[in-house]
């Protein structure tokens, strides 16, 4: 198996964790919460009037409610692999000029061309296997015009504990890879976008031990989806190696850190439309009942 092949992602099982994980996710989310709060506040400094919306990646709905409240007159579609996930957020979306809910891969964006004027998305692009394909989708369905904001995580995202995996079991995948800042805005040129502009944060999250962070990893939907994880359960003395090697990063408090690097971005539609295959019309689209 290639390294390609390792960390390739396994949708089925991307799918089946985020399901699983809908009904605590918001009490587990807090990073991600404050995040997808930082990415709306920076709507701000834009002067936009979208018309059609997406939240690709919308988990609960979080964004989505967000972004009806700066909104209220644009139609707003909330995507998302998990079903579990989307009937959650449906659930938390009020009665008022609800969101239509689609379930699809972000790899794959089930919509018209030029179909939106703005398209937002909060940490999901780091569950994508081909970013280029991704991208492409975006600057595909986004109008002449269209602003494309996001976040996603960069490679030093819990380089503790993948440090702490690499000691104790280098022949697996445990920890999965993100991709640097500088080669995602290599790529928003190459699909096409315009103005990209880039920045990043390191963001620290303490825990009293390694057990209560591979618990919060796990209810958010956060665990090992690469093909080249490592079948069957951890046996308890790897375990504890694992914990050995992850000690040696214990802060002066004796709390243990969990680093993420927040990658922020945007970047614009040119005016001028990409010329391309027609994309799938609007009334393809695969809409959740609202009831």
């Amino acid at each position: 198996m290639t390294d390609g092949d390792r960390y390739r992602l396994d949708k089925r099982r991307v799918r089946a964790t985020f399901d699983r994980a809908a009904a605590g996710y918001d009490a587990a989310a807090p990073l991600q919460h404050e995040i997808c709060d930082r990415l709306l506040e920076r709507l701000d400094w834009v002067k936009l009037a979208p018309r059609h919306i997406l939240d690709a990646g919308t988990g609960t709905g979080r964004g989505a409610r967000g972004l009806r409240r700066r909104y209220p007159r644009a139609r707003l579609l909330g995507l998302d692999l998990s079903l579990a996930m989307l009937r959650r957020a449906r659930r938390q979306s009020g009665w008022w000029r609800r969101p239509d809910w689609v379930c699809a891969d972000l790899e794959g964006l089930p919509l018209a061309d030029a179909s939106l004027d703005l398209l937002f998305s909060s940490l999901a692009l780091q569950w994508c296997n081909d970013l280029e394909r991704t991208l492409r989708g975006f600057r595909r369905v986004l109008a002449p015009g269209g602003l494309l904001m996001f976040t996603t995580f960069g490679p030093d995202t819990l380089k503790e504990l993948r440090a702490a995996w690499q000691a104790a079991d280098a022949d697996h995948v445990h920890v999965n890879v993100f991709m640097d800042m500088h080669d995602i805005g290599d790529a928003l040129v190459r699909a096409g976008f315009a103005d990209p502009v880039m920045d990043m944060e390191m963001v620290t999250v303490t825990y009293p031990d390694l057990g209560r962070l591979l618990a919060d990893l796990r209810a958010i939907g956060a665990t090992n989806a690469n093909a080249g994880r490592e079948r069957g359960l951890t046996t308890r003395a790897r375990l504890r190696t694992v914990e050995s090697a992850y000690d040696a990063f214990r802060l002066s408090d004796d709390r243990l850190p969990a680093t993420y690097e927040v990658i922020y971005g945007h970047a614009w539609a040119p005016e001028i439309p990409a010329a391309g295959p027609a994309g799938r019309p609007e009334g393809h689209i695969p809409i959740l009942p609202r009831s």
